[in-house]
């Protein structure tokens, strides 16, 4: 991982993202001018025809108008001159059968106009789809179609997952960002002092005191090769040689949730009280059961106050079944029943939640190892995870109580909580260097989604930020 080829990559994904948008909106606006013009157009017509009809209305009610003032005027000129019988009944014939025959026409001339009238009428209306006999298989998208779609979804989920890290980080690089430029600020040349600065820096920022060593020792000769003199080179190096020490302690590293081949998928939560367990289980439980899977939950931590009522919370809001015990009762007869009801009713993952009274220590370890027995021996391969859930908050007491666990229990993963709530996220990078154990999930906020896989690449992105820059 690359520290400038990340930073490329997303530069490059962002003037895309620009250019996208640029089209869409003149594209959006293009299409605007050519409804409003189909909007005058239509409305130019509908004129067009409502004049026709007013004018055929107006030579119609003209024309019977005048067919009736010349009814009422044959009599009167019937009696100026004097005609035989049979004559006035010719002449009152003939004028009758003049006074229809102008009707007839007005009426015909009516007619004609009202036919133009329907017939434009008929070109300007809008032509109805056809209506078939398809069935509503033969209407579905097209694979082409649905594929686009799902490629749609994809990149709006891999958005908002960016999205989710640049404001999750957004402390932890502005803090950065602040001891960063302190340091830089007083920077005339390297030389040692530069150098017990830069350490200073390094532990500040919770990268771990192994880590401020490595990097102070491996920049000394890094500086010079690449020539560093402005402010902004020295910057870029730092960052890029963190990277790369980074980098080097996850080789090979599997940041993935290991499933079972078969049968239900076990995973422990270990870690002090207050770091954020059962909240993780609840958010994980809703993630995975949104997926499909079916979930169970062993409340076995029977002796803090609550931990129970509080899982039973989440289960309920999830929508997952648990196993509960009595109050202060045996830890490892809740994972008992547990274990036991996911393989008989074909649950797809247990999550099992565990006690953190970190005093006791030797008593706590002596409880999860217990627990592991049970569940190896009902399922020879379980635990398949053994997750450490840590506080960001705590910056280096979060380093020191996972050497304990680490010490005592096989943990096979970190799950860093309260990122977004601290300046401290270079405790990933001391985590990767001291203690060599994969980051698989981390707590980028307080909604159900905002537990999110670790993407070492967006998480170098989120705390980089408007550190780096790029040719």
């Amino acid at each position: 991982m690359g520290l400038f080829d990340i930073f490329r990559r997303k530069h490059k994904e962002e003037k895309k993202e620009e250019q996208v948008s640029s089209q869409q909106s003149q594209s959006n606006a293009a299409s605007e001018v050519e409804e409003s013009v189909e909007q005058s157009d239509v409305q130019s017509a509908t004129s067009v025809v409502t004049g026709s009809e007013v004018s055929s209305e107006s030579s119609s009610e003209s024309t019977s108008t005048s067919n009736f003032e010349s009814l009422e005027a044959a009599p009167a000129e019937s009696h100026d001159e004097p005609v035989t019988v049979d004559d006035d009944k010719n002449t009152v014939v003939s004028q009758s059968t003049s006074v229809s025959e102008s009707v007839l026409s007005s009426e015909s001339s009516s007619e004609d106009v009202s036919k133009e009238t329907t017939e434009i009428e008929q070109q300007e209306a809008p032509t109805e789809p056809v209506q078939t006999d398809e069935t509503p298989e033969d209407n579905e998208p097209s694979t082409e179609n649905a594929s686009h779609e799902s490629t749609e979804e994809v990149s709006s989920e891999e958005e908002q997952e960016e999205d989710k890290y640049d404001a999750g980080l957004s402390k932890s690089r502005n803090g950065f960002g602040a001891r960063l430029n302190k340091f830089l600020a007083n920077f005339r040349h390297v030389d040692e002092d530069f150098f017990e600065d830069l350490e200073d820096m390094m532990i500040e920022s919770d990268v771990g005191y192994d880590m401020a060593m490595k990097l102070s020792d491996s920049l000394r000769e890094e500086v010079k090769l690449q020539n560093a003199k402005s402010k902004q080179d020295v910057s870029n190096v730092i960052i890029q040689k963190m990277v790369e020490l980074y980098d080097e302690a996850g080789e090979n590293e599997q940041t993935g949730i290991n499933f079972a081949k078969s049968g239900p998928t076990v995973i422990m939560f270990v870690g002090v009280n207050g770091a954020g367990k059962t909240t993780t289980i609840g958010k994980m439980a809703a993630r995975f059961k949104k997926q499909g899977k079916k979930v169970l939950l062993a409340a076995a931590d029977t002796f803090r106050a609550g931990a129970t009522e509080q899982l039973d919370v989440w289960a309920k809001r999830d929508g997952v079944d648990i196993v509960t015990g009595p109050e202060n009762g045996d830890p490892a007869a809740v994972v008992f029943d547990g274990v036991k009801k996911a393989k008989e009713e074909d649950y797809d993952i247990l999550f099992v939640d565990t006690a953190g009274r970190l005093q006791n220590k030797v008593n706590l370890m002596n409880e999860l190892a217990k627990m592991k027995r049970i569940l190896t021996r009902e399922i020879p391969d379980a635990p398949h995870e053994v997750l450490l859930v840590l506080d960001a908050t705590t910056g280096q007491n979060a380093l020191n109580q996972a050497k304990l666990f680490k010490e005592s229990t096989d943990v096979t993963g970190i799950v860093l909580t309260k990122l977004d709530g601290t300046a401290r996220g270079g405790i990933v990078l001391a985590i990767r260097n001291e203690l060599h154990l994969p980051v698989k999930f981390v707590g980028l906020g307080e909604k159900v989604d905002d537990l999110q896989e670790f993407n070492a690449s967006e998480f170098v992105y989120g705390l980089f930020k408007g550190l780096v820059t790029t040719d």
